[in-house]
């Protein structure tokens, strides 16, 4: 097993979203500290198939499969049901899915008020009733632990000259979502004021997935020095979080980018 440390041997948590390609690295950086991972996502075949492969680089290592629409609270609470009675309890969730119709991406005077709507209840309201459901959860457990993927653009507006020359553009409902993320969760962290309860955001940079070599290269000159981040960027920040390391860091946005922001 490739385990760095048992910082996280008595950590149970839930990656929702958690086949993607961030959820993927996600899993692997809990993993080498020891933690206890459910990979949980809406299709239960790829979650099947990622789980063993993982499952393959970190022999004796505790990651399996769960399955989860978190447009459904009857999912959600059913999941958790699960989770505990296997568990018997749930340390942290991480909300990382990314769901949206087929209509999501089109540029900004195509968007029909339709899909605008449909994207931001997938995606928005989504992590709103996973956050809603688990916190429920972690108030009778008296602990728990809520972190929301974010991103840059929940934070600065879109740089729209680094998709010039490509079909690529920044979606508009994903700024809305992004940056509502940051506000829900701190909506939560105050409305459990005077609990153990903790609910922060993760905002990653650009990860880089075979984008073209333009864009690449147009991202990068904002960048510090590496430009787009590979998914394993990000797991450092997310076991820091999961850990007691971070106790008392609540309510708060961790911004991951390579100075892209700044």
């Amino acid at each position: 097993m490739n385990l760095h440390s048992s910082l996280l041997a008595e950590k149970v948590v839930v990656i929702i979203g958690g086949a993607g390609l961030i959820g993927q690295a996600f899993t692997k950086g809990l993993l080498q500290h020891a933690a206890t991972v459910v990979v949980a996502d809406i299709d239960l075949q790829r979650c099947n198939t990622v789980c063993e492969t993982i499952a393959q680089g970190f022999p004796g290592s505790k990651v399996r499969p769960e399955t989860v629409d978190i447009t459904s609270k009857t999912s959600l609470q059913e999941l958790i049901q699960r989770l505990v009675a296997e568990h018997g309890k749930i340390d942290a969730v991480v909300n990382n899915a990314y769901p949206r119709n087929k209509n999501y991406g089109r540029p900004l005077g195509q968007v029909e008020y339709e899909d605008f709507c449909e994207n931001i209840n997938l995606h928005l309201g989504g992590y709103f009733l996973s956050t809603q459901q688990f916190a429920e959860f972690f108030a009778r457990q008296q602990f728990g632990h809520v972190i929301n993927i974010s991103s840059i653009y929940g934070v600065v507006a879109p740089r729209f000259e680094i998709y010039e020359g490509t079909k690529m553009t920044l979606p508009v409902e994903y700024a809305a979502i992004k940056s509502a993320l940051l506000h829900l969760s701190e909506y939560f962290m105050r409305y459990y004021k005077g609990t153990t309860l903790r609910f922060n955001c993760i905002s990653p940079g650009g990860i880089w997935d075979h984008q073209p070599e333009s864009f690449l290269a147009a991202y990068k000159q904002y960048s510090q020095s590496k430009g787009m981040l590979a998914p394993e960027d990000l797991a450092g920040t997310l076991v820091y979080l999961i850990s007691d390391l971070s106790s008392y860091v609540n309510g708060q946005n961790i911004v991951i980018d390579d100075g892209w922001t700044a």
